[in-house]
């Protein structure tokens, strides 16, 4: 550390000064954040097939069965690449999914957390167990893109209501709006060097390594979060022992991954 990536030294009553004139923008921010809230849950609401078909562990579903009996549902859209081995999979999807899991809160207010994934079941629930998640994943066949993206992405965030035998979508977001979904975040916005994140307004000599094309949720070729479970001893195999078709290495080798901005 040096004088160009730190702070200046100041008395313990300069200190709380700074700090107290922060805290009443920081009360500022939160209550605007509250009144946002209050608008979004005045939203208009859009109807939804809700026999629009699903699939998870037990075979084919439907979008009101994935509501497990709750009058809500959280769905989460997990990018997915076919055939790519473990390391080349959505780093952005992989660092907001990977983040969410207790789930009693959310099933106390009467609402269902699940991931909705791109990919083929098969494949994409070994990765899901390779991560050690242990939300409820399903995959969304090609039949159900239009019916739920309606010309969004895979990387979305969308909530639902349900309401006897029908559904609605009552908000969606993409972008830095899945932020909340990520304690990591919220958590490096308190400390003294933030996100280190190159479009952060920081001062000079701070450190900011990271990129924001994918590159923040990487790690010597790999999903960062991935190299955890490597070390535990988890498998990567996401093909049963065969070739990655979209590799041109073993099973659960790094490929070649390159950005792709998912969630950015």
């Amino acid at each position: 550390m040096t004088a160009t990536n730190r702070p200046p030294v100041v008395s313990r009553s300069e200190w709380l000064a700074a700090h107290d004139a922060l805290r009443a923008r920081e009360k500022a921010h939160t209550w605007e954040g509250d009144a946002i809230a209050a608008a979004r849950r005045r939203l208009p609401m859009t109807e939804v097939d809700p026999s629009t078909p699903l699939v998870g562990g037990n075979g084919t579903v439907s979008l009101i069965d994935v509501f497990d009996g709750r009058t809500q549902l959280f769905a989460s859209y997990h990018m997915w690449h076919d055939g790519r081995p473990a390391a080349d999979q959505c780093e952005g999807c992989t660092f907001f999914t990977g983040q969410v899991r207790e789930l009693s809160y959310l099933h106390q207010r009467d609402v269902t957390f699940a991931a909705f994934c791109q990919g083929p079941y098969e494949e994409s629930e070994r990765y899901r167990r390779f991560m050690g998640w242990e939300m409820p994943w399903y995959s969304v066949p090609a039949e159900s893109h239009e019916r739920l993206l309606t010309g969004r992405h895979f990387g979305m965030k969308a909530c639902y209501l349900r309401d006897g035998d029908r559904v609605y979508e009552t908000y969606w977001t993409t972008g830095r709006g899945v932020e909340p979904m990520t304690p990591s975040y919220g958590i490096l916005d308190m400390t003294l060097y933030g996100r280190q994140e190159v479009w952060e307004d920081s001062p000079e000599g701070w450190p900011q390594p990271y990129e924001t094309r994918g590159q923040q949720f990487r790690k010597n070729g790999r999903p960062t979060a991935q190299w955890a479970r490597i070390a535990a001893g988890h498998e990567d195999d996401l093909h049963g022992g065969q070739p990655s078709p979209g590799s041109t290495g073993s099973p659960g080798s790094t490929g070649s991954p390159g950005s792709t901005g998912c969630c950015g």
